[in-house]
């Protein structure tokens, strides 16, 4: 097989972003979108332009978008590690697998994810003890070597040039 014609079993492939907003809108709504993506442009002021204009502009968030489409939406199994690496138009999809039925989302799951979520983010915040407590803050005052390189008796910093 030909690449093209792996590209052309995509679900993606030929879908403007447009029409799979109107999909999963249709389906599911502004308000679980936001809850399960979290982005901005799916709570404060909702509107398919409005989000398709500012997922044009931002990759991640159209990425992210793509691949809550792939595998919520359209239900397809989870992509092979070097095929998740690429962004989800440009994934391939094997010619065996067809898109299912859109996946039962509710805001309980989607609040127990965020939460899910939240205790991982924590949980790597509490392992990066490199980063925490490495070298000096920026409200820290300077080490005692500093202090020690001046002379402590003199009171004018000009004197030795002013002879």
């Amino acid at each position: 097989m030909n690449d093209e014609n792996n590209y052309k079993n995509n679900p993606l492939h030929g879908v403007s972003l447009k029409t799979l907003l109107n999909e999963m809108v249709e389906h599911y709504g502004f308000e679980i979108l936001f809850a399960y993506l979290n982005i901005n442009c799916f709570k404060t002021n909702p509107s398919i332009d409005s989000s398709v204009k500012f997922l044009k502009k931002t990759d991640w968030a159209r990425e992210k978008v793509e691949a809550f489409y792939l595998y919520q939406f359209k239900s397809l199994p989870r992509a092979s590690a070097e095929q998740f690496e690429l962004p989800p138009r440009d994934r391939i999809v094997p010619q065996g697998q067809m898109p299912g039925e859109p996946a039962e989302l509710s805001l309980e799951d989607a609040e127990r994810l965020r939460e899910k979520r939240a205790q991982k983010t924590a949980a790597r915040s509490q392992n990066t003890g490199y980063r925490s407590s490495a070298g000096t803050s920026f409200n820290s005052p300077r080490g005692s070597g500093y202090s020690d390189n001046r002379a402590s008796d003199s009171a004018d910093p000009w004197a030795k040039w002013r002879k």
